[in-house]
């Protein structure tokens, strides 16, 4: 059968699981459905499970420090060299799913990467901060996307939403005004100075409480991840 043929053939099958069913067995382990999108015909969609162009993808994620107890959790019964372990968390928490929902998991460190962003972009209509990180009109800038589920079949799409970019009524953006070496300005993200700063002798701040910069942000404080997950993505960053 023509590669045409097998992909139109996939359109007329409906998806093994629900939204909702996905919902609620990422939901044990402190994830969340972030919204998903349909492929264009001949955007360059990435394979789905079937070895064809994916016909639809749901992005999974976190907001707050919801998942990040769950992952301690299961990190204590892990080898203490485990290599990135948050990456391998996700693997097997979304896998799983993925297997079930009959989906293809895919996840923002695979190689070549892949748009996460950009679907983000699409899926909830969210727009960058001066950070670069998505602002989110809840989560503020405390959420992230731990991986995404492809399908050859469509499957059912919250409606996409327009949400006010709360950057654009913030006064002052005092996330531009609390690095002590200015990492994140108009011409971008210094890397390099961050890094130093991070690994050197007055980055302590940084290492243990989280991007000052990311914290001076008013939104969604609520959602503000705990210390210790903000130390412990400090530490990923700066190996």
């Amino acid at each position: 059968m023509a590669r045409d043929e097998v992909y139109a053939k996939s359109l007329r099958r409906e998806p093994v699981m629900s939204a909702a069913e996905m919902a609620e067995g990422l939901a044990a382990h402190g994830l969340l459905l972030r919204g998903g999108l349909a492929f264009d015909t001949g955007e360059g969609a990435p394979e789905g499970p079937g070895d064809i162009p994916a016909c639809s993808v749901l992005l999974v994620g976190q907001a707050g420090g919801a998942a990040w107890l769950h992952f301690l959790g299961w990190k204590r019964s892990q080898p203490a060299t485990l290599a990135n372990p948050l990456d391998s968390w996700s693997r097997e928490v979304i896998g799983a799913v993925a297997d079930k929902a009959g989906a293809r998991a895919v996840f923002p460190s695979d190689r070549p990467y892949l748009p996460f962003q950009r679907w983000a972009m699409r899926a909830e209509g969210l727009r960058p901060s001066p950070l670069g990180i998505l602002m989110h009109p809840e989560y503020g800038l405390w959420h992230a996307y731990r991986g995404a589920l492809l399908f050859d079949v469509p499957v059912d799409l919250p409606d996409a939403q327009k949400p006010i970019h709360l950057c654009d009524a913030c006064v002052g953006k005092p996330c531009l005004n609390a690095c002590p070496v200015d990492a994140y300005s108009a011409a971008g993200f210094a890397y390099d100075r961050c890094l130093g700063h991070v690994r050197g002798e007055t980055g302590g701040a940084c290492r243990h409480g989280g991007c000052l910069d990311r914290n001076a942000c008013p939104y969604g404080a609520d959602y503000r991840y705990p210390p210790d997950m903000q130390a412990f993505h400090m530490a990923a960053f700066s190996r």
